[in-house]
């Protein structure tokens, strides 16, 4: 029997007690369905996955379109979903507020909320507003029943501020706002995982590894991080592909097909 969106939220909730796990990154129901069919015990959202598979670069997608897409994989999958929710669809704490309420009621496990501003000129919100928006998210998601996972970001590294001091003061600025889990996308050297991870504890903490990386999850979880996820990593892999062997339509091959999935592979993954 399917598990209730309660049961998926408190089976969540579960995995950041203790250990490490990994939380892959689908972008569409076909790709959510496989990752489930491999055992993981979690999936996460991405936004950039997303955004490409619609024509659009990351974070240019609109709030309704990304609703129903986390509608679509929570359906697809009887697994825990977490939202990635991007900035939280709002400049002030009110706006954040409606959106985590809307984001809630897909049935998402968990959701993240960013401190960037999308404004090149100031990348991140000052922290005073950060702050006021995670504590938006945080009511947002109490008088909803409270049962959904908060991920506080400080995206220091990813918006052209890689200042890990002033991240990781986000991230314990947001940690005492409510957040339940802290991430700080862009982190890669032993030394920072291992200050992050000291300077929340004992939240868990989320770590990207979207690329290659020379850590294994036993050695990353050895730094106390409590799970790590891809990003669009997998979905860069698949575009990888198609890009690879269209452009050899485009100069006459057809070796881009190689490595190909069989197509009764697939059939069979979701007969």
């Amino acid at each position: 029997m399917p598990r209730t969106i309660a049961e998926k939220r408190a089976a969540f909730r579960a995995l950041h007690e203790s250990g490490c796990f990994m939380l892959p990154n689908p972008w569409d129901t076909g790709s959510a369905r496989y990752l489930e069919s491999l055992g993981f015990k979690a999936l996460a959202t991405t936004s950039s996955g997303f955004a490409w598979s619609r024509g659009h670069a990351d974070n240019h997608v609109s709030r309704d379109d990304v609703l129903a897409h986390l509608r679509e994989i929570v359906a697809a999958t009887d697994l825990p979903v977490n939202a990635d929710f991007e900035s939280g669809f709002g400049a002030t704490p009110a706006e954040v507020a409606e959106s985590v309420r809307l984001a809630v009621a897909t049935g998402v496990a968990g959701l993240s909320i960013e401190d960037s501003t999308g404004d090149e000129a100031a990348p991140l919100f000052p922290i005073e507003v950060a702050v006021e928006r995670m504590q938006a998210a945080r009511r947002a998601i109490d008088e909803t029943g409270g049962d959904t996972l908060l991920v506080g970001r400080a995206e220091n590294f990813f918006a052209g501020k890689p200042d890990l001091d002033d991240a990781i003061a986000r991230l314990k600025a947001y940690a005492e706002a409510g957040a339940d889990c802290l991430y700080a996308p862009g982190i890669k050297t032993r030394e920072q995982i291992e200050a992050v991870v000291r300077a929340v504890a004992p939240k868990p903490v989320n770590l990207l590894i979207g690329g290659g990386s020379d850590f294994t999850l036993d050695q990353v979880a050895a730094l106390g991080v409590r799970r790590v996820s891809v990003g669009g990593g997998l979905a860069r892999a698949a575009w990888g592909g198609f890009l690879r062997a269209a452009q050899g339509l485009v100069d006459g091959r057809f070796d881009g097909f190689k490595d190909a999935a069989a197509g009764n592979d697939l059939n069979g993954i979701f007969r």
